[in-house]
């Protein structure tokens, strides 16, 4: 809750046309069970980035995946993945999905990575410049696993 201000910050500058504003973070985080949020704050506790996740059964969904521009490229995006992935399985999911960007080629190349598939495209999903959506999905290792990757990272 104490990053809900840089979290706000951050949105205005990655979407500055429709930026969640601290009454909608206040809103996501204290109205949904469901959902898990991950930060990335540096020394000077700025947030740097975020991932959120939605929980349902045994498939969870990436809702947001950000990180600041200044810190793009630096692996920060596949740390917030990686959490996600440790989060979900812990919770019992054994896939994920997630929606991107057609025109994200960094973010479907990090996707890839980390085993996602494309499974579906919605045509025009994305109404600035009618981009399309490609729907994608990774099956989770086990609980156990995950754990054992993190202890050693």
């Amino acid at each position: 809750m104490s990053d809900i201000p840089g979290l706000a910050s951050l949105e205005q500058i990655l979407h500055p046309h429709d930026p969640w504003s601290q009454a909608t973070w206040w809103s996501e985080l204290a109205g949904r069970p469901r959902r898990d949020y991950q930060v990335l704050t540096g020394p000077d506790a700025r947030v740097l980035g975020y991932a959120g996740l939605d929980l349902a059964g045994d498939v969870a969904d990436v809702m947001t995946i950000s990180v600041d521009p200044a810190q793009q490229g630096k692996g920060l995006g596949s740390r917030l993945l990686e959490r996600l992935h440790t989060r979900a399985s812990l919770r019992g999911a054994e896939t994920m999905l997630l929606e991107v960007r057609a025109d994200n080629t960094a973010a479907i190349r990090l996707y890839e990575n980390y085993g996602y598939r494309r499974i579906h495209t919605r045509r025009g999903y994305y109404q600035a410049g009618q981009v399309d959506a490609l729907v994608m999905q990774a099956v989770l290792a086990s609980p156990k696993a995950t754990t054992n990757q993190e202890k050693d990272a």
